[in-house]
């Protein structure tokens, strides 16, 4: 059986006397979608920092790549190949849209690989290359959601966190965003993918899990869960 990218064991998060996670364990495989669905405020968020190491976790291990990445800082995951495109999409401001891209290579030193990436960029948000001199702030939200996935994405990871996509984006946009989704793991990048739109989320997916207040309570195929009468009563509208 193949290794595990990224596994969770047993991991458990506090904020403060809050148990925000509550002995969550999963994995992605190379070159997997994963999506975690379920309500607000079920920890979806929350797992997703404790992978990238914005949050330590209070118990239990993060293995990326065979390694317990749970001591290292956040820019020791992304030399790892790790990459985290937060909700609220986290673009500087005040920066333009070539300067976003070039920080999110700033660990890399091939000039020829991060052109050709910035290209690659282009080709999957061709608006970006028409806003390159903008400030990110003068963006559109569906504008400055693509700037956050391609920033991610010009580290060159292996796993990419994405973190509510389509949050308070127009259908449209939505709709291309999950095609870029797509497009991104076609070349072979994992995907561990938290997002409201669960049927959105499990029609991309390869496996899903479900979290309910800080804890795992199903997983399987994401067209099992898709298919599933109390997935669909509880989180797919039906």
């Amino acid at each position: 059986m193949t290794q595990p990218l990224l596994e969770l064991k047993d991991v458990h998060v506090h904020y403060g006397a809050i148990h925000a996670l509550r002995g969550v364990s999963l994995t992605v495989a190379p070159g997997e979608v994963v999506t975690l669905i379920g309500s607000n405020g079920a920890g979806k968020s929350t797992t997703l920092r404790a992978v990238s190491a914005l949050l330590r976790p209070s118990s239990g291990t993060v293995t990326f790549d065979g390694k317990n990445v749970g001591a290292l800082p956040p820019d020791a995951l992304v030399a790892l190949g790790m990459a985290h495109a937060p909700e609220g999409r986290g673009v500087f401001q005040n920066l333009t849209v070539e300067e976003n891209l070039e920080l999110g290579a700033y660990l890399r030193r091939d000039k020829d690989g991060i052109t050709k990436d910035k290209a690659r960029s282009f080709e999957l948000f061709p608006r970006l290359k028409e806003r390159l001199s903008q400030p990110a702030g003068t963006l559109s939200g569906g504008e400055q959601q693509m700037l956050a996935v391609a920033r991610a994405l010009m580290s060159r990871p292996r796993l990419l966190l994405l973190d509510e996509p389509s949050l308070g984006l127009a259908p449209q946009v939505v709709e291309l965003i999950f095609r870029i989704v797509r497009d991104i793991n076609a070349t072979g990048t994992a995907i561990l993918l938290v997002e409201q739109n669960a049927h959105l989320a499990l029609k991309v997916a390869h496996r899903g899990y479900v979290l309910e207040t800080g804890a795992v309570v199903m997983t399987g195929p994401a067209q099992e869960l898709l298919h599933n009468e109390d997935i669909k009563k509880a989180y797919l509208g039906d």
